[in-house]
């Protein structure tokens, strides 16, 4: 039935959403045939031969008059059937916004980011809160994207699963603490946790940005064998090498290089696990440098998918609905017309 009526419809038709409607169609012929017939209260109780022009003057359709009556009812039943399935055409091709990659972010909560060492504004502050102040600016640019958060000391946790309410990335990483994972660094363990997560998503949007202020002295995998496994996902690591000179070490407000004052962190072993991966690594000694960084990593990994076409469903009962409304009340009113 849909296939006969689709050859009168518009070629972008795209069918009836409750096609089930149109079985409706026959239901007044059933109707009629079903029940008994009503008493005709009106007939008349004396037939004249003049009984005809009495019809006519009192203003009674004839019966082809009655045919055309009942020709615009049932016209007007069978567009209200189509509009009651509802008709839907295709709308011109829309692009939706471009999609964005699956990024997750590890954040080092070892006891060593609590290093008062890090300037923030006039302030003097300690190297997470920096860095949660570097990283909520830089959640704010990257709309469209899909966002983790991994925090790891001795041991790694997902605080937020990838999701695109970059405000409650925003507000786990506002709630977090140094030693909430523990006083050690883990760092295999949380390129482990990652691929883990980042390995069921499609190829070449695996990214892992790391950022740790220390070496690896906790967990049950060495980091370089964990940047192996991350490499045969097709996962890609930007690391962080995070931190200043050590807490002290100022003399009025201007920070001194001390000997093996960089020793607490493995800049290294993080440029290894970069290269095995196929990504970058950064050192950051203060928060500017830190911006910098984040700024590159959005050069590196620009939001730059583009959505699937689609072409959406408008809704088209409204034209059979009206057409049936006008129907019904042309069929009202014709019994109206008087026989000249």
């Amino acid at each position: 039935m849909t296939s006969w009526l689709a050859q009168w419809l518009p070629q972008d038709f795209d069918g009836f959403a409750w096609p089930w409607l149109l079985l409706a169609l026959p239901v007044p012929w059933l109707l009629r045939r079903l029940l008994p017939p009503v008493a005709d209260a009106s007939a008349a109780a004396l037939k004249v031969p003049f009984g005809k022009r009495l019809d006519g003057i009192a203003g009674r359709a004839g019966p082809a008059r009655a045919r055309g009556v009942g020709l615009l009812a049932w016209l007007a039943w069978g567009l209200l059937c189509i509009a009651a399935a509802r008709p839907q055409l295709l709308g011109p091709m829309l692009q939706p916004p471009q999609a964005g990659r699956d990024l997750m972010l590890a954040v080092d909560l070892s006891g060593s980011m609590g290093e008062e060492d890090m300037q923030l504004g006039s302030d003097v502050v300690d190297r997470l809160t920096a860095a949660k102040a570097v990283l909520a600016d830089f959640l704010d640019r990257r709309a469209g994207d899909r966002v983790g958060l991994i925090v790891f000391g001795q041991r790694a946790f997902v605080l937020a699963p990838l999701t695109l309410d970059r405000d409650t990335v925003r507000q786990q990483l506002q709630d977090s603490m140094v030693g909430l994972a523990g006083r050690e660094t883990a760092i295999g363990d949380a390129i482990a946790l990652a691929t883990k997560r980042l390995r069921a998503l499609p190829s070449g949007q695996r990214v892992l940005v790391l950022l740790t202020d220390g070496v690896n002295t906790a967990g049950a995998l060495e980091p370089q064998k964990a940047a192996e496994l991350a490499r045969d996902e097709g996962v890609r690591i930007h690391t962080i090498a995070f931190g200043g000179y050590g807490a002290g070490l100022n003399v009025f407000g201007v920070p001194l290089r001390m000997p093996g004052g960089d020793d607490m962190t493995d800049e290294a072993g993080l440029k290894r696990i970069a290269d095995i991966t196929g990504g970058r690594a950064f050192r950051a000694r203060d928060t500017d440098e830190l911006v910098g960084i984040y700024a590159e990593i959005d050069r590196l990994e620009p939001v730059e998918r583009p959505g699937q076409s689609v072409r959406p469903r408008i809704e088209r009962y409204a034209w059979p609905l009206g057409a049936s409304l006008a129907l019904g009340l042309l069929a009202a009113a014709w019994p109206r017309r008087r026989l000249a």
